[in-house]
């Protein structure tokens, strides 16, 4: 297999192995054996660390049934060849250049050297926020429900944080603790590196460590870096004001609460739609503009590295420079004073029209199998599998099977990237020396 098809059957095999483990009666809290359709769905969407469930988490499964969908959540968050990789690691095994390109497709490096380096940076990276946010959880649960369940709580929610993947073992996600700003910092911190992509926290690391030892050796940060907080930042900061001010009058969701607990409310969820799927707020009772709001921030999802969804920060950013490009008569795309190429822009544009064509063919195909549902409910709840957002109005455990499926597809095209997908299905590109004329077209 090439390297993209590794990829994409590793995800489905750890689905198909987390679905045998979730039928099991061990996985459930009334220890009968659990229906084949929640199972995979419940697997599906731990993988793809969407955060989509069709039943009530806490309280349908057992210890370890929660523990299963834990560990997926991680093997998800991490991906499927990183967490391989570490595999062949521990065992002291070298892997081949078959499995050096693997890696490179999967986190989508330039080079294929070093991946053992980049492979130990991630683990440690993700061991150290995820400690970091159960300590900081402790102090939130362990008052509320002693050492044992609050431990648990801690860690579970701490690792679905840092994974981006929404699952929460609250009947009504974290809404009891809109109010909590310590809670809200970790949930929100974890939320946000776990999206921003591994090769920033580093960058940041090392630009942090050199001036705290006031080394005069400067840094270049990458572009990557740069765009990917930019935008990341101005997609929170915006996010927040928007639904401020569109929900600032919804009894249901932000009117009736305090003003210091309306701002974190808002940047709670501002945090959230970049693909965690957690909710301090009832999604269903919001406004249809906070709802397409949120839409659009799902839509646009973490960045490239990370372990959030959508289409990414980069992409989002690359087309907004050329088409600023463009509007100002210009022929090439600038960003913090370097040229982007070619090649990128029309993979942005690949992306984007991708990830587009799948939402419109997932809504269209749950229309035809709800027709009686509301199409704003159900545009949420595609935009949310694709994106990984994992945000839902409510709705997903009335659904058909065969519209738990549609999702199931969605989800997983989402979490492996439409591109990578097309790619493992029509193999590698050939090279070609044909090279055809030039000539003009009628655009817009």
């Amino acid at each position: 297999m090439t390297a993209t098809q590794k990829i994409c059957f590793g995800f489905l095999a750890v689905i198909a192995v987390g679905t045998i483990l979730l039928i099991m009666p061990f996985s459930t809290a009334s220890g009968t054996w659990n229906n084949p359709i929640v199972a995979l769905f419940t697997s599906a969407s731990a993988v793809c660390v969407v955060g989509l469930t069709v039943v009530d988490t806490g309280s349908y499964y057992s210890f370890w049934g929660q523990l299963i969908i834990l560990l997926l959540i991680q093997i998800g968050g991490l991906g499927y060849m990183t967490f391989t990789t570490f595999l062949i690691m521990l065992t002291g095994r070298r892997f081949d250049l078959r499995h050096k390109m693997a890696i490179q497709q999967a986190l989508d490096r330039r080079e294929i050297e070093g991946s053992g380096n980049i492979i130990r940076s991630i683990i440690g990276v993700t061991l150290f926020f995820e400690i970091t946010g159960i300590f900081l959880l402790l102090l939130v649960f362990i008052p509320d429900f002693g050492w044992d369940r609050g431990m648990w709580l801690a860690i579970f929610h701490s690792v679905s944080a840092w994974n981006n993947a929404g699952f929460s073992l609250f009947s009504n996600s974290l809404v009891d603790y809109q109010s909590s700003v310590l809670l809200v910092f970790a949930i929100s911190s974890l939320t946000i590196f776990g999206g921003i992509g591994y090769q920033v926290i580093l960058e940041m690391f090392f630009w942090l460590r050199d001036r705290l030892r006031r080394k005069p050796r400067n840094i270049v940060l990458s572009l990557d870096y740069k765009v990917a907080v930019s935008t990341s930042i101005f997609l929170l900061l915006s996010g927040t004001v928007s639904f401020f001010f569109i929900e600032i009058k919804n009894p249901q969701t932000l009117g009736n609460l305090s003003f210091p607990t309306q701002v974190l409310a808002s940047w709670f969820h501002s945090t959230m739609t970049r693909c965690a799927g957690f909710n301090s707020i009832d999604i269903g009772q919001m406004t249809t503009a906070g709802l397409f709001a949120t839409m659009f921030f799902m839509f646009i999802g973490a960045s490239p590295g990370g372990t959030g969804g959508g289409m990414k920060t980069t992409t989002i950013r690359v087309l907004t420079s050329a088409t600023k490009s463009i509007l100002q008569g210009k022929e090439e795309v600038l960003l913090y004073e370097r040229r982007i190429a070619v090649s990128l822009i029309l993979k942005a544009i690949g992306v984007a029209v991708g990830s587009i064509t799948t939402v419109v063919i997932g809504i269209v195909l749950i229309s035809l199998v709800e027709p009686e549902l509301n199409f704003i409910q159900l545009q949420f709840e595609v935009v949310a599998a694709y994106s990984s957002g994992g945000i839902s109005t409510g709705i997903t455990s009335g659904l058909s099977t065969v519209a738990k499926l549609i999702l199931i597809v969605l989800m997983y095209f989402g979490r492996v990237g439409v591109l990578l997908i097309m790619s493992a299905i029509l193999g590698d590109p050939k090279p070609s020396k044909m090279h055809y004329p030039e000539e003009d077209l009628l655009v817009g």
